[in-house]
């Protein structure tokens, strides 16, 4: 027990100088036009999973706390205030403190937590060998996707034809595409085993748990300032925030369940995932 506990905690200081090393350096902050691309949520996933939801709790804490670091001090996105309490108190008033520690802590808190849960639940439902929870389960992994791409076609389409074509093209495209995911997805899904699959499935609901939580708390709570501060129309903010999770969430959430697949797999065989 003793040797458990030295172990999860060697283990907790690994995962949060990763997160730390990558905060800081260009190897976890990819930026773009408007927000940062982010690859932390992966380590905060793997220890979630390694070393349970409370100290996967606590490495989401982390990620928060490098987040409103970096953008207070090094903000280089004009979304940089909706992570400061300290930026946002200049723009919004006091009521951006409470705001942005809600949109800098909790959904990277969550991405600690909820991907652990996710991995039980597919792992249980998978291991039963029951076609119908894996039917149940790639199709709402592709429905997810399906939505984002969506999201995504209609805002490249949206202004260069009529609404109505807009709208069509994009459902058949990510109809389409949600299909082709299915069937993959499936595919694995029978092949690979319930380990693999659920292990994928945690990264992928750890990076959308971020990508939505963020994203959302954006919206409704500094609307009109996030207009203002990208030069956009209070009306475009909707669409400019569903063109990110487009772009940003879909690129993450694939990395992520590629590479908790992969490195979980490893660590399993040093360490088994909590509580199994």
């Amino acid at each position: 027990m003793k040797n458990e506990k030295n172990y999860e905690l060697v283990l907790t200081a690994l995962f949060t100088a990763i997160i730390v090393i990558m905060a800081f350096t260009p190897l976890g902050y990819i930026p773009l036009i408007v927000i940062n691309a982010t690859i932390i949520h992966i380590p905060v996933i793997l220890g979630a999973l390694f070393l349970g939801p409370k100290k996967g709790a606590f490495l989401g804490f982390v990620f928060g706390f490098t987040s409103f670091i970096n953008n207070t001090f090094n903000p280089v996105t004009p979304s940089a205030f909706v992570f400061s309490p300290v930026l946002a108190a200049n723009v919004v008033g006091i009521s951006g403190i409470f705001k942005s520690l809600y949109i800098c802590f909790v959904p990277r808190i969550l991405a600690g937590v909820v991907p652990y849960y996710v991995y039980r639940l597919i792992h249980r439902l998978l291991k039963g060998g029951q076609r119908a929870w894996r039917i149940v389960i790639n199709l709402a992994a592709s429905l997810i996707l399906l939505f984002s791409l969506y999201a995504l076609l209609h805002r490249l389409l949206q202004g260069k034809v009529n609404g109505g074509l807009s709208t069509t093209i994009s459902l058949i495209s990510g109809i389409a595409a949600g299909i082709l995911l299915f069937a993959a997805l499936s595919f694995a899904g029978y092949k690979k085993g319930s380990t693999n699959i659920a292990l994928a499935y945690a990264g992928l609901s750890g990076a959308f748990t971020n990508t939505l939580f963020v994203m959302s708390g954006i919206f409704i709570l500094y609307k009109d300032a996030y207009a203002q501060a990208l030069g956009i129309a209070g009306e475009a903010v909707f669409n400019t925030i569903m063109g990110i999770i487009s772009f940003n969430g879909v690129v993450e959430a694939v990395v992520a369940a590629i590479i908790v697949g992969g490195v979980g797999l490893a660590l399993m065989k040093i360490k088994p995932i909590k509580g199994q």
